[in-house]
């Protein structure tokens, strides 16, 4: 009788041990998936923070009032996912802290990039106002600095 009890142990044992390895197999590779899309995520976030202080840098540079435009060079998405791009703001001040972009619908993968302190976000030149979110999706999206009196703001938008 012992040795078919030990049969029957061993493959239990064999079987667990499969469907264990291959939970964790799941597992790892998802992790190398997510750390993949938050550097790609991380890349668009330091390229339309960077966007937005050089036209901030170019606004400041001129004399009177001015607004700039630039055409940014996006992905229509990261790894088959759609993600988002936003300038987040603080909470006391209102003014922008950085650049924002996650994943629609898993916002738990994400990146952020500072970005200048002191701009508004926004352009209350415009009823709506500009966006301060835009979704991946192949659309023309543009980066915009305006500069009124002491005032800097900055957006980012749908090409029209």
């Amino acid at each position: 009788m012992p040795a078919p009890v030990s049969h029957v142990i061993c493959t239990a044992a064999l079987v667990i041990l499969i469907f264990t390895m291959q939970f964790y197999y799941l597992h790892v590779v998802d992790n190398i998936w997510v750390e993949m899309v938050e550097r790609e995520l991380k890349e668009i976030a330091d390229y339309v923070s960077d966007t937005l202080a050089n036209l901030y840098f170019l606004a400041n540079s001129t004399k009177g009032d001015v607004t700039l435009e630039k055409t940014l060079s996006l992905p229509s998405d990261v790894r088959d996912s759609t993600y988002m791009v936003k300038i987040e703001k603080n909470a006391t001040t209102g003014l922008a802290q950085s650049i924002h972009a996650y994943l629609k619908g898993r916002s738990g993968v994400d990146a952020t990039s500072w970005i200048l302190p002191g701009l508004i976000p926004g352009d209350p030149q415009f009823n709506p106002p500009k966006n301060e979110t835009i979704e991946s999706g192949g659309k023309t999206v543009v980066a915009g600095c305006r500069r009124e009196n002491a005032d800097v703001y900055v957006w980012i938008t749908y090409s029209w």
